[in-house]
């Protein structure tokens, strides 16, 4: 599908901002060679990481991964606001968990009264130091395939959220792919240039398959949310 097809579709389907409302985009590229080689994408697979990635709002800044993130939590709470207002309205009594900053959702969060923010290392997500049941929402945005054990620490997302309430994330997923472990393979990061930044280690690489470690972690039901096939999903296990 040529990019004028998907950009006219992403018109139609979404006519203003999941997160601001407003209506401008822009768009730049985000893969390197080195990665889409590692990755082993094909030339398709590459062109809709890149736009999930590089598209973005000009107002806010959020990107399709950030906006699927929005949209799967807006319709998980049942709201029709923009994300901005929701976290300023619709969530002020929700307490609310961000394991490393979601990507450009951590400035909407951070309106609500109930927000915690926390980062790797100063964080281990195989160790939160919160007790049961205490959050409302739990998020995080292409974490998952930097841990080593994805499963268990989705299942320690779930043991710090209350009954009926709900994680949600990001992975990129290669959807024509079933997930896997690089172990074995050669290290691959998903930050470019010299310097390699240990924490964006690729341990696991998702596929279509990706909604099964959300049930293998103990969640009930695991919701997907696309915002732009085959681009931009998010996922939602609830608890």
């Amino acid at each position: 599908m040529s990019d004028g097809v998907r950009a006219e579709r992403y018109t139609r389907f979404m006519e203003a901002c999941v997160c601001c409302g407003s209506a401008e985009t822009t768009t730049s590229n985000v893969l390197w060679p080195e990665l889409v080689r590692e990755w082993r994408l094909s030339p398709e697979e590459a062109a809709y990481i890149d736009r999930q990635q590089g598209l973005h709002c000009r107002n806010c800044g959020s990107n399709l991964r950030s906006m699927a993130l929005a949209k799967g939590i807006l319709n998980f709470f049942g709201s029709r606001e923009t994300f901005a207002d929701f976290t300023r309205h619709g969530c002020r009594d929700l307490a609310i968990l961000e394991i490393n900053e979601a990507g450009s959702l951590t400035q909407f969060l951070r309106l609500a009264r109930g927000h915690r923010l926390v980062q790797f290392p100063d964080v281990d997500m195989f160790a939160l130091p919160f007790a049961a049941a205490s959050f409302d929402l739990v998020i995080h945005s292409d974490t998952l395939e930097h841990v080593p054990y994805p499963i268990a620490g989705l299942a320690e997302c779930r043991g710090v959220l209350c009954k009926g309430a709900a994680c949600g994330f990001t992975v990129s997923i290669i959807v024509a792919s079933l997930t896997s472990s690089r172990m074995g393979l050669p290290l691959s990061y998903h930050l470019g240039g010299p310097e390699k930044d240990p924490r964006t280690l690729v341990h696991t690489e998702y596929g279509a398959d990706a909604w099964t470690h959300v049930i293998q972690a103990g969640f009930r039901e695991c919701r997907i949310t696309a915002l732009d096939f085959p681009a931009a999903h998010s996922l939602l296990g609830v608890a």
